[in-house]
């Protein structure tokens, strides 16, 4: 793993290099939209102080050390330099300062989750064990109220307090995933896409689906979260294949 000297001035650096690798494959699996979208996760206890990637820098570029540290309490970030999005301010913030049990945001337009956000339902149902994941775990937000500036997060924010709830498929938008680190969110992100393209795909067939069970779909999910080790390994073999390709991700 490539770290210079100019780690050891910087705070939180194993999350920093943790969280610049979910940048740098969400831009891989081509789920990011160009400078626009955010991940964001809490270093202190009360989760009010966070990371974030900078302003408008592509998530393929991003570095562990360019990640900034932010205040949710602080009303004057946007004055600063090295001011963060103000959309991701506005979403972001509003989270962390409302929403302490959600430590790591991630919000992206993804081609298959925008998709399903775009549906007049935008349900998700249990139709394979990608999507039986998130069943009763996931909420939809019809309040589309334009760019998620202070208002719009204020908006999100009181509508996340449920800690069950870790997805929401913000309507005619995009995707919301949170999780206890960056290694349980990306794991979360990932799958999401997966389950809303095999989704939107068995829409396209115009048949009937194969709709599990609440009883199994509420099974599987369990299953699935008590499964062990997947979360931490599944971003553990995508760092090392970065540095196998001497990725510059963790300077």
């Amino acid at each position: 793993m490539l770290q210079t000297a100019q780690s050891e001035n910087l705070s939180h650096w194993a999350e920093r290099t943790d969280l610049a690798a979910t940048f740098r494959w969400t831009a891989r699996l081509n789920m990011h939209e160009a400078v626009a979208n955010h991940f964001s996760l809490a270093v202190n206890d009360d989760g009010t102080q966070f990371l974030m990637n900078p302003n408008q820098v592509h998530f393929s570029r991003i570095r562990a050390s360019d990640l900034l540290v932010l205040d949710a309490s602080d009303p004057d970030t946007l004055e600063r330099p090295g001011a963060p999005d103000p959309t991701a301010w506005g979403l972001h913030g509003s989270i962390h300062r409302r929403c302490p049990h959600h430590r790591c945001l991630m919000h992206v337009h993804s081609i298959h989750s925008t998709g399903l956000a775009c549906l007049a339902d935008s349900t998700l149902p249990p139709i394979d064990q990608n999507t039986a994941t998130f069943f009763k775990r996931y909420l939809v937000d019809e309040h589309f109220g334009g760019l998620a500036f202070d208002e719009e997060g204020e908006w999100c924010a009181a509508a996340l307090q449920d800690r069950k709830v870790k997805v929401m498929i913000m309507g005619n938008h995009g995707v919301l995933v949170m999780g206890d680190n960056d290694a349980d969110t990306f794991n979360r992100l990932y799958y999401f896409e997966r389950a809303a393209e095999t989704y939107v795909r068995a829409l396209q067939c115009n048949v009937p689906l194969r709709v599990l069970s609440d009883e199994i779909a509420i099974r599987t999910a369990r299953e699935l979260e008590d499964y062990p080790d997947q979360v931490d390994r599944h971003l553990t073999e995508l760092k090392a294949i970065l540095d196998n390709e001497v990725n510059d991700y963790a300077s």
